[in-house]
């Protein structure tokens, strides 16, 4: 089901939560800057919205001090929007071989399961975004649509994303066909 019967009611509570990793990959492989204000005003419409979370671990420091600069100046410009909240997760450094190594985000499926789950108990939202395509968080989806009613959407890019998830919720919504609409012009 596509999202436009879902975005009925100015008093319809929305939170949108967004595995930030999965999100940066996926825009980045497209070649695209998103403005996460007008990401977020397409995705709420005439709703309202309640929070938006942004689920990330900040990059290693003494692997490239640039790039963790960066990262900083993009988190806090994402401090500066209205209603959004940064949730930091930890990045683990793994030595895979030759003293290489690869970084990986743990703890983000987790917290994000928790929001869903604690949000649902405490009736802070009618209905809950879901921006990615990792299917970890179907059991969390399962619960709050069964148990506590709430509408969950799943908005994802074509390329990476779960069908498990996506069939697991009420709605989906496809950002590859919204992408233009979401472009930052900066």
């Amino acid at each position: 089901m596509q999202l436009g019967n879902y975005m009925k009611s100015k008093t319809e509570r929305v939170i949108i939560l967004i595995d930030g990793s999965n999100f940066y990959y996926s825009t980045a492989k497209k070649g695209r800057k998103v403005d996460f204000t007008k990401l977020t005003k397409e995705l709420v419409g005439n709703r309202k919205l309640v929070n938006v979370y942004y689920y990330v671990a900040p990059l290693d420091i003494e692997a490239n001090e640039k790039k963790y600069w960066s990262h900083q100046r993009f988190l806090n410009k994402l401090k500066q929007i209205p209603k959004f909240k940064v949730v930091l997760c930890t990045l683990k450094k793994i030595k895979v071989e030759n003293k290489k190594y690869i970084y990986v985000v743990k703890g983000d499926d987790v917290k994000m399961s928790n929001t869903l789950l604690i949000g649902a108990v405490d009736n802070l939202y009618d209905t809950a975004i879901v921006i990615s395509g990792d299917e970890d968080f179907i059991d969390s989806i399962n619960i709050v649509r069964k148990k506590y009613k709430k509408k969950i959407g799943n908005a994802y890019f074509s390329k990476g994303s779960s069908s498990n998830l996506r069939n697991a919720c009420d709605f989906t919504i496809n950002l590859d066909k919204i992408l233009d609409k979401i472009v930052s012009e900066e």
